[in-house]
């Protein structure tokens, strides 16, 4: 191994040449649709782009069980150098790609495990928890995937290390019948922050999540700080929740009936509605091989398409399910981008109806107005484009057929919890969703097993 202070002194100027160079081959490679470096906000490279073909060969060679820990692998000095280390090292005989991972990476530590005391009731289970779920990361190492948040925040746990959009909603849910107001608003901030910081909500607080979003849960987030704050709530996250709006609805103004632009799509008789997308096509850093593996088992279609619409899926939540697919046991034809999904509609209606209490709460009676037709606007558009007439229930629409899809999902309800289905239409799909969806233990995501 090349000593440290030589490879910083008399190769320092080589290393920086040749690691540049294989990270420009390496962003023309895997990185097409990348963010715009010259955007207003310089977006963190993740780890894929950061290391190109290290961290391609690291995840090739299934060094770690789990693909997502070197995703979340912290370099412990500039990944040029060690690139260019690597790029140095990797063709000489007897090199150890582990050994140099473990030399040059802080690797994430397996979470403590929670051990509850004896006899709590499920209550006290759950009230345990939440500071073994607590995690405050104000300050990160420089190099690091992780995303700094102003405040703390509950993580899932496990190996999920970070927070994450719509699973946060329902935690909040939890926070605040566990009395644990404040927290419920340090989360509330921290995703005004990313809203700030990045234009929008990522799935998560890694870079390898900037170039996709999840759910859109922050309006429910707001409605329920809401609950307990009052109207200043609202009036305070007004700005962010237009921001998050203008992600959802970008490039809608130049849009033609029949076209798409990333997330918002109008159909054929002017309608607009929105879909799960991810900006970039290539595979995701934390499912590297898996994604690979899918991409090659259906020669038929480009790598990017699949690339995208795997990405596309985790974006919305449901990664993976049998909704997403032409063939339930085939994830490889998945097209979640040809989609127009009801849940992801029902919730921007939420947005809308939200942005309009919350535009009438500071006062501007006209914006609320403007929030509100689009509200009514969407709505008629699930209610013609989205709504199964064959089946009595909601569904996604397929824009690759130009029609409705017959799969009943979870999704359905959707429309009923923003309150946005008639009553003759809402009892059709309870009565859809118990004969087909209600099972022991829960409500199934469909009933298509896959």
């Amino acid at each position: 191994m090349i000593p440290p202070e030589i490879r910083r002194s008399v190769l320092l100027q080589k290393a920086i040449k040749l690691a540049l160079a294989g990270t420009l081959l390496t962003f023309a490679s895997f990185s097409a649709t990348a963010a715009d470096p010259s955007s207003d906000t310089e977006t963190p490279q993740p780890p894929d782009i950061l290391l190109g073909p290290l961290f391609n060969d690291v995840q090739n060679a299934k060094l770690f069980p789990d693909q997502k820990t070197f995703a979340d692998a912290i370099p412990n000095s500039d990944p040029l150098m060690i690139l260019a280390d690597y790029r140095m090292q990797r063709n000489q005989s007897g090199f150890d790609l582990r050994h140099f991972v473990d030399v040059n990476f802080t690797l994430p530590k397996a979470g403590e495990k929670y051990v509850p005391p004896a006899g709590q009731s499920l209550r006290e289970h759950i009230d345990g928890l939440w500071p073994v779920l607590t995690r405050s990361t104000k300050n990160v190492e420089k190099w690091d995937s992780l995303l700094p948040l102003p405040e703390s925040y509950v993580v899932p746990g496990g190996r999920f290390r970070e927070i994450y959009y719509w699973d946060s909603y329902f935690t909040m849910l939890g926070l605040a019948e566990s009395g644990h107001w404040d927290k419920v608003a340090d989360m509330v901030a921290n995703f005004g922050y990313e809203i700030d910081a990045w234009g929008h909500i990522p799935n998560g607080n890694r870079t390898y999540y900037l170039s996709r979003s999840q759910p859109p849960f922050f309006a429910f987030m707001v409605e329920l700080l809401a609950q307990h704050e009052g109207d200043d709530a609202l009036k305070e996250y007004l700005p962010q929740l237009q921001k998050e709006y203008a992600y959802w609805m970008e490039g809608v103004e130049t849009l033609q009936p029949g076209q798409q632009n990333q997330r918002v799509v109008k159909l054929e008789d002017g309608s607009v509605l929105n879909r799960y997308w991810d900006d970039r096509d290539t595979p995701r850093p934390e499912s590297w091989v898996e994604d690979i593996a899918t991409a090659k088992s259906n020669p038929n279609r480009p790598a990017t398409e699949i690339y995208r619409d795997l990405r596309s899926a985790a974006a919305s939540g449901w990664d993976f399910s049998s909704r997403w697919m032409d063939n339930p046991q085939q994830l490889s034809t998945i097209r979640t981008t040809m989609i127009v999904p009801v849940d992801l509609n029902a919730l921007l209606y939420q947005l809308e109806k939200t942005l309009a209490r919350a535009s009438a709460a500071a006062g501007d009676r006209a914006k609320a107005s403007q929030y509100d037709a689009l509200a009514n606007a969407r709505q008629k558009a699930i209610e013609m484009h989205l709504w199964n007439n064959k089946e009595g229930w909601y569904a996604d629409y397929d824009l690759q057929n130009n029609k409705i899809r017959d799969q009943l999902t979870a999704a359905a309800l959707f429309p009923l919890y923003v309150n946005a289905a008639a009553k003759d239409r809402a009892a059709k799909v309870a009565a859809a969703a118990q004969a087909h969806l209600l099972q022991p233990g829960g409500l199934a995501t469909t009933s298509v097993k896959s």
